[in-house]
């Protein structure tokens, strides 16, 4: 039986790629958030967001971390963009075997954009001089019990990779934090 459908508030972050000028402060301003305690370190490789580069080609595309996936995409395309080619996986939101973005660095667990959660908007937004990133809301109707399902999922998918002991060490350590 499907259960009755209700209003869900969707929150994204809008990119335009024609407006980033790589200076890479949406990911100096994630990860020292995301330190613990808040604000006390600076390390881009716990950001929730990275800018690829390619300052030769004049090329920054800021990528928020997404939905943590099992095992790696079968797909290895190229896409010519402007003349330019790029792997399909430098586009990538996943965090996957086959790559290192994405991972917490101490713990190698995935790593995923929460909104700077408790924030009005994200800092990535807030910060972002040049307005390549913009903060959105919409509401949306989803079946109640599709967001329980959701996390069950990932709980099971980060269970069967890293085992639940890895699982509950790493809550414990982040609820020490706050």
């Amino acid at each position: 039986m499907k259960g009755e459908k209700k209003k869900k508030i969707v929150k994204t972050i809008k990119i335009d790629v024609d407006k980033c000028n790589g200076c890479r402060a949406c990911e100096v301003v994630c990860s020292a958030f995301h330190a613990s305690p808040k604000y006390s370190s600076n390390n881009p490789a716990r950001s929730r967001i990275r800018v690829i580069r390619d300052p030769l080609r004049d090329v920054y595309v800021p990528v928020c971390a997404g939905e943590y996936a099992v095992a790696e995409c079968a797909g290895r395309d190229k896409y010519t963009i402007d003349g330019k080619e790029y792997d399909e996986c430098a586009f990538c939101r996943a965090s996957c075997p086959s790559r290192q973005e994405f991972k917490e660095p101490d713990s190698g667990l995935p790593l995923k954009c929460d909104m700077c959660e408790g924030e009005d908007e994200p800092l990535c937004v807030q910060w972002c001089l040049v307005d390549a990133l913009t903060y959105e809301e919409r509401e949306e109707e989803v079946e109640e019990t599709e967001e329980q399902e959701e996390l069950e999922i990932g709980l099971e998918a980060l269970a069967s990779k890293y085992g639940l002991q890895k699982i509950m060490e790493t809550v414990a350590r982040l609820s020490k934090k706050e």
